[in-house]
């Protein structure tokens, strides 16, 4: 008998459920609910007896091809075609571009954060939106703004860094691209930045060319800022679970005198910086 989370158990649960009229079929009288295996074998361009087999565990290792057919017939969402294709023992395809939709959950948390400088970022590190907190302390968000890009080629830094926390934040946004690039080969946006900072910056092409993958960077940043001056924050980054979506957030040490600082910076949020 299969498993319930096996590659026959989830094709029968899953053409169970389809509704002939979403599969563009008239309803008629059925004895099951769901698509008949024949109806889903002439979709797929699949012969019915194959189909059978498959449903009841005597064929073997479907191809990518069968499997690729059987989710768009079934009309699976992407994470039930990646369980389908696991299931089949194949790796699960892989996505073409970097998600940059922000869910409406992030961008409320986005807006009842203001005692945090909190920025979304893409995985290859461009931002997205920021709070108005983000503003007044790294001014208006830019769409042609990429974090790694302005970090290898000196544009737009505000930050203050040793040499060696700069070293260990570059290795770990290289690592966060090398990262995006494996999981999205194809985004013409991730291979042009590539190829962009491989022309314009000497470090970053030595680091990308040395394949190291690395976790850890700087958990504090001091900005200069152009009204409150030098201020030290938190930093800390978390992915949105199915976005591969980064929230970048600052906060400070309560009672410090940076905490003193942000406070100046959020009042500016109603007023002109500058």
């Amino acid at each position: 008998m299969s498993q319930p989370g096996g590659f026959s158990a989830l094709l029968r649960a899953w053409r169970a459920r389809l509704q002939p009229a979403a599969a563009g079929l008239p309803a008629g009288r059925r004895r099951t609910p769901g698509l008949r295996r024949e109806e889903v074998a002439i979709l797929a361009g699949l012969s019915a007896d194959y189909v059978t087999q498959l449903e009841q565990g005597r064929a073997d290792r479907p191809s990518e091809q069968v499997v690729a057919a059987l989710a768009r017939v079934l009309q699976l969402t992407a994470l039930e075609r990646d369980q389908l294709y696991v299931a089949a023992g194949l790796p699960a395809p892989l996505p073409r571009t970097v998600p940059t939709d922000i869910p409406g959950s992030v961008q409320r948390l986005v807006a009842r954060m203001p005692d945090a400088a909190v920025g979304v970022y893409t995985s290859y590190w461009k931002l997205l939106t920021a709070n108005p907190t983000w503003v007044a302390l790294l001014g208006e968000v830019d769409p042609s703004r990429n974090l790694i890009f302005e970090e290898f080629t000196g544009s737009e830094l505000c930050a203050v860094r040793t040499p060696a926390e700069r070293d260990q934040l570059r290795r770990g946004l290289v690592s966060d691209l090398r990262a995006t690039h494996v999981r999205y080969p194809r985004d013409p946006e991730v291979r042009s930045l590539v190829a962009r900072l491989e022309q314009v910056s000497a470090p970053f092409a030595r680091m990308w060319a040395e394949s190291v993958m690395v976790g850890e960077r700087p958990r504090l940043k001091t900005f200069t800022h152009p009204v409150v001056g030098p201020i030290t924050l938190d930093c800390d980054v978390f992915t949105v679970v199915g976005t591969d979506l980064r929230i970048l957030a600052y906060t400070a040490v309560p009672g410090s005198v940076d905490a003193a600082r942000f406070q100046q910076v959020r009042a500016l949020v109603s007023q002109p910086v500058g």
